[in-house]
């Protein structure tokens, strides 16, 4: 979320609904994180879908907020959604970049709860209106940690400013196309956005990201769009849902702005990416790891909970998995499941009757990664013995996330 976009011409022509570039589109494969926002009201975000970031630096564009944690700011409303509200208040005294603080609100995301390459990431939403409001509804690359950004890549779902109250903006930011210089278009609609709920949509494959509005496309980027800088989209992201107060892009509050403003997200939900080389459908075989060892069902057990593990890869019923095209990867009738849905790290992977549910949904990420629940399939201890456990893991890269598929 950076302001100054420029709305270059490849989004302009986008918008207007021709073709650019015409990249292959992403094929949609079943849920694989959703918040439907169902808890009672006054209580804050789920703790185990999402963390806080605090602070009122400006966060590199003079915001003028201080993004807190409290259910002020943002809390479940009892009604099926979450509500982020900014105010024109101070209760804390907290002080801000500029000096003590205007303006209170919030901003929430998923990093180190729940990441994901390629699919759609959708969320259905009433913004706020009032000049000097930015919401928005964005992914960072989970490697911006260790890569820093633009280099993480980012990429703006959603974003508004309230002096154009019925058009919303999709861009992306990387090496080169970053801050003002960021690549995308707009969407305008003959009503303010703030007006109704709306769903803000975008599709992700290895080579394209497609934006939508109520599904209708307004905007298609590739490679191709981004005059030879570098392609960053090739890895995990995570989401975040915040509401800014001013900054460089919408500017400052001034008198008709009247506080406070919500927005009200009513969900938000992520779908597998099934189609090419990420998931090769229908395709049975041994899945390879560390030192190509083979994934293994512990003894060849059809037992739900059986251990999966690497051992020696050995031609048997065992080690012969089918990628189902809805995300599944199955052996022995069974399906590779992560257990209790638990995404903590560590949490062992076994073999499960076949649900239907997240947790036994993968999707293939960069670097060979294999990935359920926003986290990679991992081969504990970064070992390649004959037993060694599988499980999930925050995804790091290394070669014990690493899988070729058959």
């Amino acid at each position: 979320m950076k302001a100054l976009r420029a709305i270059v011409a490849a989004g302009l022509i986008a918008a207007l609904g021709f073709a650019i570039d015409q990249p292959a589109t992403a094929d949609i494969g079943g849920l694989t994180w959703s918040d439907e926002f169902n808890a009672a009201a006054g209580t804050p975000p789920n703790s185990a879908f999402w963390t806080h970031d605090v602070g009122g630096g400006g966060w590199g564009n003079n915001q003028l907020e201080y993004d807190t944690n409290s259910t002020r700011n943002v809390a479940h409303d009892g009604a099926g959604n979450l509500v982020i509200t900014a105010r024109r208040e101070n209760p804390s005294n907290f002080g801000c970049w500029y000096g003590t603080c205007t303006y209170t609100s919030a901003r929430i995301k998923t990093q180190g709860k729940f990441n994901q390459a390629y699919g759609r990431f959708e969320g259905r939403m009433r913004i706020p209106r009032g000049q000097g409001l930015w919401p928005a509804f964005w992914m960072l690359g989970n490697n911006i940690g260790s890569v820093g950004w633009p280099t993480s890549g980012e990429i703006d779902i959603m974003e508004n400013i309230g002096r154009e109250p019925n058009t919303v903006h999709g861009t992306i930011h990387g090496p080169g196309y970053s801050g003002g210089e960021g690549i995308g278009g707009g969407r305008t609609i003959g009503a303010a956005f703030a007006d109704a709920f709306h769903t803000f949509t975008v599709d992700w494959a290895p080579d394209s990201l497609t934006w939508y509005v109520d599904g209708v496309q307004y905007l298609r980027l590739g490679p191709g769009n981004l005059g030879g800088d570098r392609w960053v989209f090739d890895h995990p992201f995570f989401l975040i849902l915040n509401v800014a107060v001013g900054g460089f892009w919408p500017g400052n509050p001034d008198g008709s702005t009247v506080f406070p403003q919500t927005m009200t997200i009513d969900y938000v939900r992520v779908y597998a990416w099934t189609s090419g080389p990420g998931n090769p459908g229908g395709r049975t075989g041994q899945i390879t790891g560390l030192g190509g060892k083979c994934v293994d069902v512990a003894g060849a057990n059809t037992a739900n909970g059986t251990q999966v593990q690497l051992w020696t890869c050995n031609g048997t019923g065992a080690q012969r998995w089918t990628i189902g095209t809805d995300g599944t990867i199955r052996a022995l009738g069974k399906c590779l499941d992560v257990s209790g849905a638990n995404p903590a790290d560590g949490t062992r992977v076994q073999l499960w009757d076949c649900n239907g549910t997240a947790a036994q949904r993968w999707t293939a990420g960069a670097n060979g990664s294999l990935q359920a629940l926003g986290k990679c399939l991992d081969a504990r201890g970064n070992s390649s013995a004959d037993g060694t456990p599988l499980q999930i893991w925050s995804c790091t890269g290394g070669a014990n996330q690493r899988w070729t598929l058959p």
